[in-house]
């Protein structure tokens, strides 16, 4: 008699637990996170409609291996990611793809994904509420690689009228600040120096900018470290240094040259870059007018280190 019951409890037990594990709908899935998607638009600037219509797609409406596992609602995998992982099988067997505590954490790293990686900054320059824009950028910026991708998205938003959501995100949060386009807020603007400045005789030779507050020109390919040195009347030394430079190297034209400290931290709205393949700590340093040895400080790294393709980079310091 026991024998014939343990099967019949081993029945049971799956009932119940594919009971518990029960398939929620798509609407009932965009009911649950719409509100999360609408706070991202607002914090990061994508379209509410494509956050969770890729949702949708991308864990099968919260009911895939990866969501329900790993709370990885966008099927994104590893790429220098450094916290916990769950193995699937994609395109290959037993692919890294990243695990999340919750949810929401899911979304934020999504959007951080898309706002902070070059590859998809021409996407935050096109209309906030043009979905179909985003879809068929997204598609060729490389973000999936079915054929019908971006058709897809927009089937998904239009069918269950999503886009009604873009049009809400600042009347949900009247208190949040507008932010720029990553190229917009990355900018370097054109500056003219004051008369009595040190930098007016050269402005008069040379093209003067300013980025994260942090003067600088474009080097010729002529200019040496020490010509530029004797031209804007600094030691060679403090050149070297405003541009984290231990030795002189050949200067190549259209290379950028600090004329004074770089900052501490990036400016507004950067706090962080997505590495991409080649990237040096050091061409970041460049890039957002940081002092290297605080970019190794805010991440954590020690000098050397270079960051792999995929790794967070932090701008400015982490907050405890």
């Amino acid at each position: 008699m026991k024998r014939r019951l343990l099967p019949i409890l081993l029945l049971l037990f799956a009932f119940c637990s594919l009971a518990a594990q029960e398939r929620i709908t798509r609407q009932e899935y965009i009911e649950r996170y719409k509100a999360i998607a609408i706070r991202q638009m607002v914090e990061y600037g994508i379209p509410a409609s494509i956050t969770l219509a890729q949702a949708c797609l991308e864990s099968a409406d919260g009911n895939s291996t990866l969501a329900v596992e790993g709370n990885n609602h966008f099927g994104i995998k590893c790429h220098g990611w450094q916290g916990a992982k769950i193995y699937h099988d994609d395109d290959l067997l037993q692919e890294c793809f990243r695990k999340y505590d919750r949810v929401e954490d899911s979304y934020r790293d999504h959007s951080e994904f898309l706002r902070y990686r070059d590859r998809y900054a021409f996407l935050f320059e096109l209309d906030p509420k043009d979905y179909r824009g985003w879809a068929y950028g997204l598609k060729k910026a490389g973000y999936a690689t079915a054929p019908e991708y971006a058709q897809r998205l927009i089937a998904i938003i239009e069918q269950n009228n999503l886009s009604q959501y873009d049009g809400v995100a600042g009347d949900a949060f009247p208190e949040a600040e507008a932010i720029p386009t990553p190229i917009t807020a990355e900018k370097s603007v054109r500056i003219t120096p004051d008369k009595g400045s040190p930098l007016y005789r050269i402005s008069l030779a040379r093209q003067v900018y300013s980025r994260n507050g942090v003067t600088y020109i474009l080097a010729e390919g002529y200019d040496t470290y020490e010509s530029l040195a004797k031209e804007f009347r600094l030691f060679r030394r403090e050149l070297l240094r405003f541009n984290d430079m231990k030795e002189e190297i050949p200067i190549v034209a259209g290379q950028v040259i600090y004329l004074e400290k770089k900052r501490t931290r990036s400016a507004k709205f950067l706090e962080m870059h997505v590495a991409e393949e080649g990237e040096t700590m050091y061409d970041l340093s460049q890039r957002y007018a940081v002092r290297l040895r605080n970019l190794y400080m805010s991440n954590g790294m020690k000098e050397g280190d270079e960051p792999i393709p995929g790794q967070k980079i932090y701008l400015q310091p982490r907050k405890k």
